[in-house]
């Protein structure tokens, strides 16, 4: 797989949505800001759909994600990307990873993981419950079993985010061994992006702050890919009017409804700063 090194050192970005509901205040900043760094720097801002999940992703979704950016007015270069017709690159990737030793079969149950923290979103998975790469080698598909990348061991994870500064993550303190693909035979969103960003030359990663720790688990995956890391910007969290993260399964403030009652694109961007993490006025 090729590293997709950018020889010119042009800027390109990218919009990824995933088509599992409606693009909400969140998303209209976050997208609005990965356009206006892409132009103000002269690049390409490339737009990804990111459907893997069958079951949840909808054409629907697709739809709207697309008319919603139209209407926003971030127009993107290029072609629309579909990760469900790049199965192929994962493959490869997984395929990679699994022939250096980076991961391993696991057989634990996501029921099983909750049930060690049930008060946490997301418990370190046991050490003990690891199992030796080795094992993986009878299998030539990743169908059947989840698959897990085994960080190394109390490793601080650096990077410097173009908005927040210096962050460092520390491997088996703030996550552990996490999974690149699941038993029903479906790349993880932490291997499917490194693997497209590298494909497509992305330079610069624009998303919300939810996804630091992610950021640091994809270093990983760049490394064991011998592929250099993009840059990275993290943009703060839009909060409802309780101070709640915005999430697609919570509804309201979605693109969408805000439409209806008549709201415009720059309207629509003052509220969503307005909403910004640790500020959450009441609604206007």
């Amino acid at each position: 797989m090729p590293c997709g090194q950018n020889s010119s050192k042009t800027y390109i970005g990218r919009m990824a949505p995933t088509p599992t509901g409606c693009l909400h205040l969140g998303h209209a900043r976050t997208f609005s800001e990965a356009h206006r760094r892409a132009r103000q720097a002269g690049g390409r801002l490339l737009l990804r759909i990111e459907d893997l999940d069958s079951l949840r992703c909808k054409e629907e979704f697709t739809r709207a994600a697309i008319e919603d950016l139209q209407w926003m007015g971030l127009h993107w270069d290029g072609d629309v990307v579909l990760q469900s017709h790049r199965r192929h690159l994962y493959l490869d990737a997984w395929r990679r990873l699994k022939e250096a030793g980076h991961i391993y079969p696991c057989h634990r149950s996501r029921r099983e993981i909750s049930a060690l923290a049930p008060h946490e979103e997301e418990p370190i998975f046991p050490v003990e419950w690891r199992v030796d790469p080795s094992e993986g080698n009878v299998f030539t598909e990743p169908a059947g079993v989840n698959w897990r990348f085994r960080v190394p061991d109390h490793v601080a994870i650096s990077f410097t985010d173009q908005n927040f500064g210096p962050i460092e993550k520390t491997a088996l303190r703030d996550f552990g061994d996490f999974l690149i693909w699941n038993r029903e035979d479906v790349p993880a969103y932490e291997l499917a992006v490194v693997v497209d960003d590298i494909a497509m030359g992305i330079t610069e990663v624009v998303r919300g702050a939810d996804l630091l720790l992610s950021t640091a688990r994809q270093i990983l995956l760049y490394r064991a890919l011998h592929c250099v890391p993009p840059d990275w910007f993290h943009c703060p969290l839009v909060c409802d009017d309780s101070g709640r993260r915005l999430a697609k399964r919570t509804g309201g403030l979605s693109l969408q409804q805000l439409r209806t009652l008549g709201a415009s694109p720059a309207g629509i961007l003052s509220q969503a700063n307005s909403y910004l993490e640790g500020d959450a006025p009441s609604a206007p």
